[in-house]
């Protein structure tokens, strides 16, 4: 049954009652359930109106409203706005049923814009008909995870317009493209380096969990699970979750480092790297990799490769070969299921 408390339902159903959301004369929040990618899921409340700060400032972004494509699940945050963003620009949206590359014909609008995650883009990047559809796209919104500077020039190379955006459901989606915050958004660090956001993009907290309200939201910043670093022309840079940092053998090792540098390997297509309980190491870093077909990668070899760019003793103890990396139906990374993989 569709419903917006909390959100779910096919695309066509949530954008009736978008509309009827937006056309309302005072409607209560709606509730997005998180994806539960790292933990517990949660029920983060939303008002009308960080949805439209949020929807406005993305189209002041970008250029003006326009045309969305959706092939992203409407339940979450990222496929909700995709929708809300089409009823505050009063367009349609056309929703995939198909292959991406006759969605893509399907559209109408002047202005064209999708919404993807960093998987989606790699392997639409590989195939020649859904390369030449994202060309049409006057910007291609890139964001539920890093997006590796050898992704963004694949997108390049290939005449794909590429923004990539950091954001969660608390905030709304997106609020920082290209390390820049959204007009209204202001991004700051804490003392331990962790990134801050505030603005009217922020949600109303956890539906029936004030206690884990009180733990994130500190004199009206949301305080995110991301550690970052802000450049000399104030860009913001995530370098990670703060728990994708491992403790092995007393040293701090950042995972996702680990990971872009093995991405950047001949051999390999995707991976990621995780930590495994273990009595000598405390954390053990694991690293699960997806080949291209015919290639091959050992332990020591991946070692070396990241050692060649980074201390030895970020370098990964264990090495998975996998088919794929394990995705939820958002497309963010499973980390539980990695967990399970690495073990």
């Amino acid at each position: 049954m569709s419903s917006l408390r909390p959100v779910s339902g096919t695309a066509d159903e949530l954008l009736a009652l978008l509309r009827d959301f937006e056309a309302a004369r005072d409607p209560a929040p709606l509730v997005v359930a998180t994806s539960g990618s790292t933990g517990e899921p949660k029920r983060v409340v939303l008002s009308r109106g960080a949805l439209r700060a949020s929807a406005d400032a993305t189209s002041a972004r970008l250029g003006g409203p326009g045309q969305w494509l959706l092939n992203l699940p409407p339940s979450y945050v990222a496929g909700l706005q995709v929708l809300f963003r089409s009823v505050r620009a009063g367009t349609t949206p056309v929703v995939q049923d198909g292959t991406f590359a006759d969605a893509a014909t399907a559209m109408t609008g002047e202005r064209r814009y999708v919404s993807l995650v960093p998987t989606q883009l790699h392997r639409m990047l590989d195939d020649e008909e859904n390369t030449a559809a994202l060309r049409t796209f006057s910007t291609v919104l890139v964001g539920g995870a890093a997006v590796p500077p050898a992704l963004r020039e694949r997108a390049a190379d290939a005449g794909v317009r590429v923004v990539a955006t950091y954001g969660m459901s608390e905030t709304c989606g997106g609020c920082v493209y290209d390390g820049v915050p959204l007009d209204g958004v202001a991004v700051a660090l804490s003392a331990e380096g962790r990134v801050r956001l505030t603005g009217p993009v922020l949600f109303d907290g956890y539906e029936g969990r004030d206690d884990l309200t009180a733990e994130v939201m500190r004199d009206g910043w949301f305080v995110t699970s991301d550690a970052g670093r802000l450049d000399e022309d104030g860009r913001l840079q995530v370098l990670g979750r703060v728990d994708d940092v491992l403790l092995s053998g007393g040293v701090n090792v950042p995972a996702p480092a680990v990971a872009a540098r093995l991405r950047e390997h001949p051999a390999v297509r995707d991976a990621e790297v995780v930590g495994v309980p273990d009595d000598e190491w405390g954390q053990r870093v694991v690293a699960l990799v997806v080949l291209d077909e015919g290639r091959d990668l050992d332990l020591d070899a991946a070692r070396d490769w990241v050692a060649a760019v980074h201390p030895r003793s970020w370098a990964p103890r264990g090495l998975r070969q996998v088919d794929a990396i394990p995705l939820l139906h958002n497309g963010k990374v499973d980390r539980l299921a990695l967990q399970d993989a690495a073990r």
